[in-house]
């Protein structure tokens, strides 16, 4: 599975509502909690966020670094793991994540962690539907985004 992946999952988020947790143990895919206990070198990640530059083929490169957090606990993250290249999933993109916050709003462009991991992935040319394997809202996610998906996946 390429390119690598870093996921870095806040402490103390529940494991119920994580929708990437399952794919731990996936070849490429790295779990690490959050704080980290030990220095990583991000230099060459492209962070996923909402307000960033879109992803493109010309990403393919880099490994890639995914906050699974609730959107609050994610801009933190994000300032605590510092400067760095960021990119957006390409416009288009719908979640089938069903939303219940009564705090605060989530972003109109935000995607669940899988989610987001997926359209990276189709993006960068490597639609991988393994990845949505356990994610109970496939169907409705694979509906959704059906006019933004590669012919066919390169796994089954």
């Amino acid at each position: 599975m390429n390119p690598s992946v870093l996921i870095l999952i806040r402490r103390g988020e529940a494991r119920a509502k994580c929708t990437i947790r399952p794919l731990r143990g996936t070849p490429g895919l790295d779990f690490r909690s959050y704080p980290l206990r030990e220095q990583v070198d991000l230099s060459r990640h492209r962070l996923l966020a909402p307000d960033a530059p879109p992803l493109t083929m010309a990403d393919g490169d880099c490994p890639l670094l995914l906050l699974d957090a609730s959107w609050r606990q994610a801009e933190k993250m994000r300032r605590a793991v510092g400067p760095m290249e960021c990119r957006a999933i390409p416009s288009g993109w719908q979640t089938a994540y069903p939303r219940r916050s009564k705090t605060h709003e989530d972003p109109g462009r935000g995607l669940a962690t899988v989610e987001a991991l997926y359209a990276a992935f189709c993006t960068l040319g490597r639609r991988d539907d393994r990845l949505l394997a356990f994610y109970p809202w496939k169907d409705v996610f694979l509906a959704l985004n059906a006019a933004l998906l590669p012919a066919e996946s390169m796994f089954s």
